[in-house]
């Protein structure tokens, strides 16, 4: 396939996405489910060639008819990056620093499936934002809005295949997570003065539960297939003019927007909590998840 046509594939994954939830597995899945959907045949045959080269490739495919194969690795590839972060799938990846770019020449190195650090500072771009007069700090590097471009490059360049299956591995994960407010954002604060990670700091009214897993899960966790392609195929088309969008800069800033303005609404004040969802925040939420998921198609 040209050089051109690969970097169409990618852009065509994502901008028939557009804002939406960096989601669970579930929520992750939908969205790649509904993007192979889109693809064309030729562009089908060269992304499960790609995917083939991940080292889960077998295990996710074992007992998937030939048929069916191409798509359950593609469902499956959208959720690796959390799966070696969390150390439960491909064995022997490594915490380089946790949520922190540890400021090694390795924090932004590119070199495939030989890379068994878990690069968990790539899921998210910490832009901060404050409602009193704490200064804000530095955006950490490398992050997502990094990684995104840097893999689209790759995808358009005459890079061997097994570094542009890693890469369209990274960012088939990586799109979905930017469209989740709390991937694009922190809050800084005088509780929290280096930020509050995300959501991660924010406690809510129930047992072990933190602002960012309650919209990480708004989508849904299943992984199951039936499960996931009921969901997908619930949702309505794409707006076009939002669909349009191919800019990871532009998904970015819309998530950071939504954040302010819907993630710390009310009941969610100053300080870290605990604070208990309103029926109607728990409602406003589910609504914008579904409609930014619609985007991300």
């Amino acid at each position: 396939m040209r050089r051109v046509s690969l970097l169409a594939v990618v852009l065509w994954l994502f901008a028939v996405t557009s804002p939406v939830h960096a989601w669970f597995n579930g929520g992750h899945m939908v969205v790649a489910y509904i993007a192979y959907q889109n693809l064309t045949i030729q562009t089908r045959a060269r992304v499960d060639a790609l995917l083939k080269m991940n080292p889960m490739y077998a295990t996710w495919t074992k007992g998937i008819g030939n048929t069916r194969k191409g798509l359950v690795a593609f469902l499956n590839a959208s959720t690796w990056p959390d799966c070696i972060k969390r150390n439960t799938c491909s064995p022997g990846y490594i915490s380089d620093g946790g949520d922190t770019p540890p400021g090694k020449p390795t924090d932004a190195q590119n070199v495939g499936y030989t890379d068994m650090l878990m690069h968990k500072y790539w899921h998210f771009i910490d832009t901060p934002f404050t409602i009193d007069a704490t200064t804000l700090p530095a955006i950490p590097t490398p992050n997502a809005q990094q990684r995104i471009a840097l893999f689209r490059t790759v995808l358009a360049s005459t890079s061997a295949d097994p570094l542009k299956s890693y890469d369209l591995t990274w960012l088939l994960h990586l799109v979905g997570d930017v469209h989740q407010p709390l991937h694009a954002s922190t809050r800084v604060g005088s509780t929290d003065r280096n930020g509050d990670s995300g959501g991660n700091l924010v406690k809510l009214s129930c047992t072990s539960c933190e602002l960012h897993a309650f919209w990480d899960h708004l989508l849904g966790t299943s992984n199951n297939l039936k499960t996931v392609v009921k969901a997908a195929r619930k949702l309505p088309a794409a707006e076009a003019a939002l669909a349009a969008k191919s800019d990871e800069k532009d998904w970015i800033a819309e998530s950071f927007t939504e954040s302010q303005q819907t993630v710390y609404a009310a009941p969610i004040a100053a300080g870290n909590g605990p604070f208990t969802l309103t029926a109607w925040y728990q409602k406003n939420a589910g609504k914008l998840a579904n409609l930014l998921n619609t985007e991300l198609q």
